[in-house]
């Protein structure tokens, strides 16, 4: 798979997965009925951020990362970073692949560390991989998360230095 920057034209894909992804309300803190508009804007972001997208060698795009700074002036050092994977392609290394991308561009940009802020913590897959990359759950903030079966549960916020 090739990891490059996303394009306008993978837009469509990326929202072909994006949209039922939030609706279901289980992994996002988003509002489950986002606009294309307001998805677009929150998920293509401007440098010095950066978009990218997962792609097959047929050009299909299997998942898509953002990448960011996780807050502004003095904390500016700080990573953040957001991954979906379209779930016909889940449990195929695509997310592991968006994941090592992401550290290994925080590291080349001059970033000291990575912070998740709201990882849900019944998202057992991302949780578990966010750890074999080297995150830690620094803190758990109780039922912060409304689960549309499972109700309140909690928000990780998952850290690592570079």
């Amino acid at each position: 798979m090739l990891i490059r920057e996303a394009t306008p034209e993978d837009w469509p894909a990326i929202w072909a997965f994006l949209r039922p992804i939030v609706a279901a309300g289980d992994t996002y803190t988003w509002p489950r009925d986002v606009s294309e508009e307001q998805a677009r804007e929150m998920w293509c972001l401007a440098p010095p951020s950066r978009t990218v997208v997962a792609v097959d060698p047929d050009g299909t795009v299997l998942g898509s990362a953002k990448m960011n700074p996780n807050h502004m002036g003095p904390a500016s050092h700080v990573a953040s970073a957001s991954f979906m994977v379209a779930p016909g392609h889940a449990g195929r290394g695509v997310g592991r692949a968006l994941g090592e991308y992401v550290l290994d561009w925080a590291r080349a940009e001059g970033y000291r560390s990575m912070q998740f802020n709201a990882v849900v913590e019944t998202n057992t897959r991302a949780v578990a991989l966010w750890r074999s990359l080297g995150f830690e759950v620094v803190g758990t903030l109780p039922e912060a998360f409304r689960h549309p079966e499972k109700g309140y549960v909690g928000l990780h916020v998952m850290y690592r230095m570079l």
